[in-house]
């Protein structure tokens, strides 16, 4: 891989770090307000609503200027954010504002992949950012529930930094160092040489172009598969983080710090498993891994009679390993059709728009059955019960696909 590609990957890593660190942050300030259970939840729904509102939008202003621009901009606004949170603002709010950098921020750091690199590279380099973002969750989780523990926020506060006045905002200070670090990376990435379209001022021209590429790639009988996939683990994979917390608490006795904890031990799991399918899985091979989203549904069910906590890191591993192998190709099959059809910042405007509804959705389920007093143990099941079920209807729809394909192949064949 060329050096510019590792630069890329340092700033994503930072800038991820960071988002994931004031995610437990954001908890811990929550908790202090006394703000209800159900609020928790919502931090992630505040942080994606700008994925969803703004997918029109936000490919097409990728697709306008150098990618490592659209970063350093993108990074700005999540400082801002960060700087919002350390001035009292409310965690929701504040949340909603680094989101709105994050929606800003991803079409440009998968988008320039696909520039930057031949598409026999893709699912290297999806392994790679994929394992890199997950390390981030993993330390940038870790990290969070380290701040706020009570000896290491005092040890901090303690540090005679000016205008501090409680302990987590000078954690919440400490983490936007994070993102400076990422933005100077970003003044470092290397410019492509890919033209750029100039940004339409109409919006409606844009929500029609938005809409355009939604069909295109829903139609798309590969890139119809490779989104459901990707948008269902998505979804599923910002539910478990807060299921594993409350989860964690309720059947193990974690507090908070150590249920974060817990939290980076899948995204352990998620590594391995990118890593594993980067070395495997090539991009024609790359929907042979659907049957791994079934058994990731069924596997999260055992959570349930789990009490140990070593057995519970065992399992949220395997867990995550079975996330990480089969949503990696996907990623990556996804990403060469969205090229294709419509080039690479549109494309993952529409990956995200689809992926962030589901996160929006699902979340919001969980934080409503945890608002009518629903148990834990009922909600995994559930939970477990429709990964499974939803990755099986992808499977046959898959097959099915694959019959039509085959069929219009066989009249091609006759007719000639």
């Amino acid at each position: 891989m060329p050096l510019g590609f590792y630069i890329i990957m340092a700033a994503q890593f930072f800038s991820a770090l960071a988002d994931n660190a004031l995610l437990i942050i954001a908890i811990a300030l929550l908790r202090d307000m006394a703000a209800p259970p159900e609020y928790e939840p919502l931090l992630k729904l505040a942080f994606t609503i700008s994925y969803v509102a703004l997918a029109a939008f936000v490919g097409a202003f990728a697709d306008s200027m150098p990618k490592w621009r659209v970063m350093l901009i993108s990074n700005t606004i999540k400082i801002g954010g960060c700087l919002m949170l350390f001035l009292g603002a409310h965690p929701l709010f504040a949340y909603a504002v680094i989101g709105l950098g994050a929606a800003a921020y991803s079409p440009a750091k998968y988008g320039i992949l696909t520039e930057y690199l031949p598409h026999r590279l893709l699912v290297v380099a999806n392994g790679w950012i994929e394992g890199l973002t997950v390390g981030a969750i993993i330390l940038g989780t870790v990290i969070g529930g380290v701040l706020i523990r009570p000896d290491v926020s005092d040890w901090v506060a303690g540090l005679g930094i000016p205008g501090i006045d409680t302990a987590l905002q000078a954690v919440v200070l400490l983490v936007g160092l994070f993102y400076l670090l990422a933005a100077l990376f970003n003044i470092y990435i290397p410019d492509t040489g890919v033209d750029h379209k100039p940004l339409k001022n109409n919006p409606l021209y844009l929500l029609h172009d938005f809409n355009h590429c939604l069909k295109l790639l829903w139609r798309d009988k590969l890139g119809q598969i490779s989104l459901a996939v990707t948008t269902l683990f998505w979804g599923a994979g910002a539910t478990l983080q807060f299921i594993v917390i409350k989860w964690a608490e309720h059947n193990l006795g974690f507090d908070l710090s150590q249920a974060s904890m817990l939290q980076g031990v899948v995204a352990i799991g998620i590594a391995v498993g990118s890593v594993m399918a980067a070395r495997m899985i090539t991009l024609r091979r790359s929907v042979q891994v659907i049957p791994l989203g079934i058994a990731m549904g069924l596997v999260v069910i055992l959570m349930t009679g789990v009490t140990h906590s070593a057995l519970a890191m065992v399992l949220m591993v395997v867990v995550g390993a079975l996330a990480g192998f089969f949503v990696v190709p996907m990623n990556a099959l996804l990403q060469h059709r969205g090229h294709i059809l419509m080039g690479a910042g549109h494309s993952i405007a529409v990956q995200n728009f689809n992926e962030n509804l589901s996160i929006l959705i699902m979340t919001g389920l969980y934080a409503l059955l945890i608002m009518s007093g629903v148990s834990i143990n009922v909600v995994i099941v559930l939970f477990g019960l429709f990964v499974a079920g939803t990755m099986w209807l992808v499977r046959v729809q898959h097959g099915k696909n694959q019959r039509e394909f085959d069929a219009v192949a066989l009249l091609e064949d006759r007719a000639h």
